[in-house]
């Protein structure tokens, strides 16, 4: 059994960690400020004697013994991160510093959810995680993308000044139950819309496309990646290459649905990447990994799931 320390352990990718270590006999540590994590994600959990709940913010110290910390906390979907832009940069950044330092002191391993938008909007296809990126410094999306850039540049520096073990997860777009239904993110609002039989809302044209994930795939991704020697330190993607159009997403959701929802299309927010797919030759490689779970399976469970959650 290890002490497992989860910052952002309420929100929709920590609570699934959350219950996945719990699962196979780990004491587990929730850390949460709720921004836009959620007691209902991981009420369920309450019970176990093992899992152990803390309302706190990582952008101010936090003191605890644990074997191994993921830090998954920072809102992820621009709606929400957009919201505060300063207070997401000092989730990635002060946050990090907090987290790497608390790593340092008791020699704990420690994951960083990174994102694949630290390859901003991509000239390179599929992006390897050689590729640098292409992020606008200054752009409505900086917050994010620059403090999650930030946040490897402070893991890669605390591994070789201070031989803290690190791991660098680069996630791509993640969809499956406990979404946030507002949270701006095209699978839970084209669901939402879907279900109330509204309209559904396309920005842009409908042809940048996205590689979609569920969510036990990346939990399965970053426990292996956790679980590999402390020689492997740079960032891996874990993604499904798996490559949809977002209209090929409405038209699906539309069909699983049954919905009556007409498609309407709305401009492209600035900066918005066009196209977005991994490169898993490192996971498949290292981690011994890919994703098992086709987008209309993944779909399913999370319908389900909304049909519930919107009592419908």
């Amino acid at each position: 059994m290890k002490r497992i320390l989860i910052t952002g352990g309420a929100g929709f990718i920590g609570s699934h960690l959350c219950e996945r270590l719990l699962n196979e006999g780990n004491e587990v540590i929730s850390v949460d400020n709720y921004f836009t994590g959620a007691k209902s994600n991981i009420v369920h959990l309450l019970d176990n004697p093992y899992f152990e709940l803390i309302r706190h913010d990582v952008t101010m110290p936090f003191f605890i013994e644990v074997d191994e910390i993921y830090n998954m906390a920072c809102p992820a979907s621009p709606i929400h991160y957009q919201y505060n832009a300063i207070k997401t940069i000092k989730t990635s950044v002060m946050g990090v510093i907090n987290i790497l330092g608390l790593a340092k002191r008791i020699k704990a391993k420690i994951l960083q959810a990174s994102t694949s938008e630290v390859y901003g909007d991509p000239k390179i296809h599929p992006q390897p995680e050689t590729y640098w990126g292409n992020v606008n410094p200054i752009g409505p999306r900086s917050c994010y993308d620059e403090g999650k850039r930030c946040a490897e540049s402070l893991f890669v520096n605390y591994n070789e000044q201070n031989n803290v073990r690190i791991k660098i997860a680069r996630i791509f777009n993640t969809y499956g139950p406990r979404m946030h239904p507002n949270d701006g993110r095209v699978v839970s609002n084209f669901i939402v819309q879907a279900l109330n039989g509204k309209d559904i809302t396309i920005y842009g044209d409908g042809s940048q496309t996205r590689s979609f994930q569920y969510v036990d795939d990346l939990v399965n991704g970053v426990i292996k990646l956790m679980e590999t020697p402390d020689s492997i330190t740079w960032p891996i993607n874990i993604g499904n290459p798996d490559e949809f159009s977002i209209k090929e997403l409405a038209d699906k959701v539309i069909e699983i649905t049954g919905s009556k929802s007409k498609i309407t299309f709305e401009p492209l927010p600035a900066d918005d990447p066009t196209q977005r797919k991994p490169d898993i030759s490192k996971a498949k490689e290292i981690l011994k990994w890919e994703p098992k779970i086709k987008l209309e399976e993944g779909l399913l469970k999370t319908i389900e799931y909304f049909k519930k959650t919107l009592s419908l």
